[in-house]
């Protein structure tokens, strides 16, 4: 119906042109009467009908395939589809400059000074209809641009480009109208049949025409031009804002689609990075992940002061022989679900899963003013938290601070963060400890390393010689077990 409508108006324009503005011969004439009544009025009707007919008949042939949604165009429909535009235009100029030959040879033999004044008329409309036609059926057709260009396997542009179309849209607008102002002046200069009255009465047509219709087509061209980048500037608020799972629809055919593209495919590129950072951090901790993506990892590690939570399943063995492996898997994901809830509400690592057991530590990679605190409070938080969740299994846990060496251990081509020392293994013998005692333990180095509100929850016990060390630890435990929470 646009297109219809805009070859009416064209129909209208070449009338006021050829019988009120132009100068020359009088068209209302009795030997242009069969013209004016019959012929061109015919003409025109049979112009729009073929025009109808040949466009809808092409226009399905080439589009049939975008009436079924979930379908993805061959080759063969892309290429029909991205030549749907042009052919449209093409069909649209034959008729009017069929039109252009017919109704002025038809004028011709009426009075051969007629000839230059309907061949100007109707060729000015023509080419006003054929472009903004085109800017009408690119923008209908954007839907059908668009699963065009998402299942071609190549974004290479198919339009006449920004540039081109820019070029088009001011060469009809302005570059037409004022091109038939000089033909006007020449025809003044040259001849004495044009009057001062008719020469006003023509800049003023021709310049209003330039006016208004270089504002529609270039509000046209601005229209297409800015509505992909608006897009693409919206879509960049988003992922500013850390939104990822977001895909523009590609539907311009020029520069600016390969920039809606080249969008979707950067957007595609932080998406795949932060599924890699978010796997990365599930793998290795978020700590240790970050500080590898913010700098280049080497081997070897530093002596830094932190605290080691060991925890373990008490009597792991004689569940995995009498469970299935799907119930074992699933009490040890409930159980590390606590674990590693407590730990990052702590600001503590979850450093390694060992079978039932897991070492964490606090104070690296990432520094903690109270590393024996948080440590402390955590081993305090799963305590509780398993004892109230009511699990059909009992954990152990056992608490140590002191120097360690934390780093990166192994080969150049693989290796992992990992924290050596002391306080490791001493929290792994208070743990052992711990199960055959009171399932928490630590010791009263660390909680004298602690900040006194969380000293002020654990109370200190014997001395005792653990596994494989040589000197004596004293014991602490927690003040109250069955009550404590997390400070």
């Amino acid at each position: 119906m646009p297109i219809v409508l805009a070859n009416l108006a064209g129909v209208f324009v070449s009338i006021t042109l050829i019988g009120f503005v132009l100068p020359g011969p009088s068209v209302f004439t009795e030997k242009m009467v069969l013209i004016d009544a019959v012929a061109a009025p015919v003409y025109a009707a049979v112009a729009v009908l073929i025009g109808v007919w040949w466009g809808t008949a092409r226009g399905l042939g080439a589009l049939g395939w975008a009436l079924e949604p979930e379908t993805v165009p061959t080759e063969e429909q892309q290429a029909a589809a991205a030549a749907v535009p042009r052919r449209l235009v093409r069909m649209q100029a034959l008729l009017w400059f069929g039109g252009v030959v017919v109704l002025t040879l038809l004028a011709g033999v009426a009075d051969p000074g007629l000839i230059p004044k309907v061949a100007f008329g109707i060729t000015f409309s023509a080419i006003v209809v054929c472009a903004s036609t085109y800017l009408i059926i690119e923008f209908a057709l954007r839907p059908v641009t668009s699963r065009v260009l998402s299942a071609r396997s190549s974004r290479a542009r198919s339009g006449i480009g920004v540039f081109g179309r820019s070029l088009l849209m001011w060469l009809v607008g302005s570059g037409l109208p004022v091109a038939g102002l000089m033909v006007v002046a020449v025809v003044a200069l040259t001849t004495d049949d044009v009057s001062i009255t008719r020469l006003a009465v023509c800049v003023l047509s021709l310049g209003g025409a330039a006016l208004v219709i270089g504002f529609l087509l270039m509000t046209q061209t601005l229209a297409a031009t800015v509505a992909p980048i608006s897009g693409v500037r919206r879509a960049m608020r988003e992922v500013e804002r850390g939104e990822f799972d977001l895909t523009l629809a590609v539907y311009d055919g020029t520069e600016l689609g390969e920039l809606q593209s080249g969008f979707n495919n950067m957007v595609g590129g932080l998406r795949e990075r932060e599924e890699i950072r978010d796997l990365f951090g599930r793998h290795v901790g978020r700590e240790v992940a970050n500080a590898a993506l913010a700098g280049k990892p080497v081997l070897g590690g530093a002596e830094v002061e932190a605290a080691a939570l060991f925890i373990d399943i008490v009597g792991s063995t004689t569940m995995a022989a009498t469970l299935t492996a799907p119930e074992m898997v699933a009490i040890l994901n409930r159980f590390f679900d606590v674990v590693v809830d407590e730990v990052e509400k702590h600001g503590g690592l979850l450093n390694k899963f060992e079978g039932d057991a897991a070492l964490a530590v606090f104070g690296t990679p990432a520094q903690l003013s109270d590393a024996a605190g948080a440590a402390l409070a955590c081993g305090r938080a799963i305590r509780a938290r398993l004892d109230t969740a009511g699990t059909e299994f009992e954990a152990a846990i056992g608490i140590a601070e002191g120097r360690v060496v934390a780093g990166n251990v192994g080969a150049r081509q693989r290796y992992e963060f990992t924290v050596i020392g002391d306080a490791v293994n001493e929290a792994a013998r208070l743990c052992e400890l711990a199960k055959q005692d009171s399932l928490l333990l630590t010791s009263a180095k660390t909680v004298t390393a602690a900040a006194a509100t969380e000293a002020g929850h654990w109370q200190l016990g014997e001395s005792v010689t653990l596994r494989g060390r040589l000197t004596p630890t004293r014991l602490a435990r927690p003040v109250q077990r069955a009550s404590t929470a997390s400070s």
